[in-house]
């Protein structure tokens, strides 16, 4: 028991230490950078689709989808408009900055304006493994219940933006959200959050002004 500390603390210090050189790559390339972080079926994909069709034509985005298998969430990315790439992890239930790292071999980040990185379906792992990214964004859907934030503190407080989604299923699901909110507040004070509806499209214009403002600011 006691060995295993130090075995944990050097498997996270080797991929910070790669996620720095991933941060670096992007950086020199002028693209910006997102990591969406979600439990299954909180809407990753669905926001991807959405946010690459409001992006069409403007900027030139890329997505790498992390799962445990199949690449139906890279395809759908791809039918979407944009290049995509994915990473299968074998049961790995988060990706890592080595993962990105092999991917990113696999683009080149000068043709991009955006990249999206899906993360594999967890509200746990994915916390523990900075990738490099600008950003990472964490996926709250009003179906998983308002009690999320109390019992995952570790995604919510790390996190850099919270999109609430399907709020459109609001009047139908017993959701408090000043309850939700509450917990949030306490962990992560003051965090750029939206609440949107990637069915009806209801807030999602505030979330699309937010990443054209932080693409720019690379150029």
């Amino acid at each position: 028991m006691i060995q295993k500390i130090p075995i944990v603390e050097k498997i996270l210090s080797a991929n910070d230490r790669l996620a720095e050189m991933n941060r670096q790559k992007i950086e020199e390339a002028g693209v910006f950078s997102l990591n969406l972080m979600a439990s299954p079926g909180a809407g990753k994909t669905s926001l991807i689709e959405q946010t690459l069709k409001c992006l069409s034509g403007e900027f030139r985005v890329a997505v790498i989808d992390g799962d445990i298998a199949t690449s139906i969430d890279a395809d759908r990315a791809s039918a979407a408009g944009a290049t995509a790439i994915q990473i299968n992890t074998g049961g790995e239930c988060h990706l890592d900055a080595v993962m990105l790292q092999n991917a990113l071999q696999q683009l080149d980040l000068t043709q991009f304006d955006l990249l999206i990185v899906e993360n594999v379906g967890n509200l746990v792992c994915p916390a523990n493994f900075p990738l490099g990214t600008h950003k990472s964004v964490l996926i709250a859907s009003i179906p998983e219940g308002d009690d999320k934030p109390y019992k995952y503190p570790g995604m919510y407080r790390g996190v850099d933006a919270l999109v609430i989604n399907k709020i459109d299923l609001l009047p139908y699901i017993p959701f408090k959200m000043d309850f939700f909110r509450t917990g949030v507040e306490i962990l992560n004070p003051g965090v750029v959050t939206f609440p949107v509806s990637c069915q009806t499209q209801e807030g999602l214009d505030e979330w699309i002004a937010w990443i054209k403002t932080n693409v720019t600011a690379k150029k």
